[in-house]
């Protein structure tokens, strides 16, 4: 059987919810066949990326696509790339703000994903959920999320193949921000990243990008 590990942060920036976790909470202990294993890890810079290591040492997962929220955003998310780079706009929930730093000492500038993106897509909107390839993961801990599950994949874990998706705030979050803010529902959100482990599933083979498209 093969095995997904999908986590999600908690609550940060005044928030009392994380939707990111709050959906991951949502799903279902098997999608298509493959085991899902559900973390929730902090919103501190260092700390999130060595929960999702310490994750993937004990679990050895196949899988490992890294939800994060995106207050603003209408659409689910599959993030294309990681930047060797954090700025961050707010502390994180330990009181950290690295400012024009590293993620990882001398580490390539970039990692792009290893998942099937466009057809995360694909198959989101196939299912009514508005959903598109997002080229900036910013510079927050997201980023540090992925940049650094990314470099894992690519030194240490080689089996397992990572990738960072954001979803949009949940709708009881839209409630004390400005008129016209977006939200989703939560059990859409939930909806969208099952969806998007089947299309992980479905796709057998590694990615090879063409004229900036995944086949």
């Amino acid at each position: 059987m093969k095995k997904v590990l999908i986590t999600g942060f908690d609550p940060f920036g005044g928030e009392k919810i994380n939707p990111a976790y709050e959906a991951v909470k949502l799903l279902p202990d098997e999608i298509s066949g493959a085991k899902i294993i559900k973390k929730e890890i902090p919103t501190v810079f260092q700390k999130g990326p060595e929960a999702v290591y310490e994750e993937i040492q004990s679990s050895k997962p196949d899988y490992v696509l890294c939800i994060g929220q995106a207050g603003g955003r209408s659409q689910v998310t599959p993030e294309w790339v990681g930047i060797n780079f954090r700025n961050a706009r707010i502390a994180d929930n330990e009181g950290n703000q690295p400012l024009q730093t590293s993620v990882v000492e001398n580490g390539p500038e970039a990692y792009f994903t290893m998942l099937p993106v466009f057809r995360m897509v694909e198959k989101m909107k196939e299912n009514g959920i508005p959903a598109s390839v997002s080229y900036t993961t910013g510079t927050y801990v997201c980023n540090d999320v992925m940049y650094s599950v990314l470099h894992y994949c690519h030194t240490e874990f080689k089996d397992v193949k990572g990738g960072f998706m954001h979803v949009p705030f949940a709708m009881e979050q839209t409630v004390n921000q400005p008129a016209g803010t977006p939200g989703m529902n939560l059990k859409d959100i939930a909806k969208a990243i099952e969806l998007s482990v089947e299309a992980m599933l479905e796709s057998d083979t590694d990615i090879k990008v063409v004229s900036g498209e995944t086949h």
